[in-house]
């Protein structure tokens, strides 16, 4: 552990869009100390830009996961959900006891759980994180349902920074089954949009469209609501397909037809092919 205990060491895995946001706001937060590791250290092409993001957040870059998490308190892993368990199963070989491991990937609750037992064997706790929103503009005041033994830890030591972490369970699954069925409504939405934007355009009836939509639901902007969806599946549409067949694994895991969870992750995934 970090020999200063006044200070609290996080270790970022992974550096992307979460990971870069959350330091933006924990820059120079007293009592705090960052590193971080990212696979993009390996990419000679994006090496230098990932570096210099790191360094202007003024957090200390190491050339393992290992490194990265030598003398951290907590952990966090911000990857992929496709990536989420091979990550603790690494962090499992090098982590050590007291140390505790929060994985905010939108995985499965099956994915959690064959986490958690990976670090289990090393006597490394597992907390997962299920992130409630989109996290660009928020940051770290997101709002975060949290599962696991340490649940009410990690937000006790995280809080005070602004962070928004709400302890819901001490088992595994809860916080990311929460996630995962909001997503279902929140990622098919997404999808519906673009394909009726794209179909409406098509046959130069959007204004006709919208119009009646907004008759329906006269709360909603729909023009606005479209550039914002078709945005958000071109930025992050890989993420999303992603999060969306983890949530298919979670509805078969229960016996539950995943058919549409998994056509929701198709879509998401032609929306980055078109509009990227």
């Amino acid at each position: 552990m970090s020999a200063n205990q006044n200070t609290l060491h996080i270790a970022l895995i992974g550096f992307g869009e979460v990971g870069r946001r959350f330091a933006d706001d924990l820059v120079g937060a007293p009592g705090l100390s960052l590193s971080t590791f990212d696979i993009l250290h390996n990419d000679a092409s994006r090496r230098d830009d990932y570096e210099r993001a790191a360094a202007a957040r003024k957090v200390a870059t190491r050339d393992s996961a290992k490194s990265a998490c030598e003398g951290a308190h907590l952990v966090i892993s911000a990857v992929t959900a496709a990536a989420a368990e091979d990550v603790a199963a690494v962090a499992a070989g090098f982590l050590k006891h007291g140390q505790i491991f929060f994985d905010v990937n939108s995985a499965a609750p099956s994915t959690n759980r064959r986490a958690s037992a990976h670090l289990l064997k090393s006597n490394v706790d597992y907390v997962e994180g299920a992130v409630m929103a989109p996290v660009k503009k928020p940051g770290i005041r997101v709002p975060i349902l949290a599962g696991g033994g340490r649940a009410a830890e990690v937000a006790e030591r995280l809080n005070p920074f602004g962070f928004q972490i709400t302890p819901i369970s001490p088992e595994i699954g809860h916080a990311s089954a929460t996630k995962l069925c909001r997503s279902i409504i929140i990622k098919g939405l997404e999808a519906l949009m673009v394909d009726c934007t794209r179909a409406s355009e098509h046959f130069d009836v959007k204004q006709n469209v919208f119009a009646s939509l907004g008759e329906t639901f006269p709360s909603i902007d729909w023009h606005a609501l479209s550039e914002d969806m078709k945005e958000r599946v071109a930025t992050h549409g890989k993420r999303r397909s992603e999060e969306m067949r983890e949530a298919g694994e979670m509805l078969a895991d229960a016996g539950l037809d995943a058919e549409l969870a998994l056509a929701v992750a198709n879509a998401q995934a032609r929306g980055v092919k078109r509009n990227g």
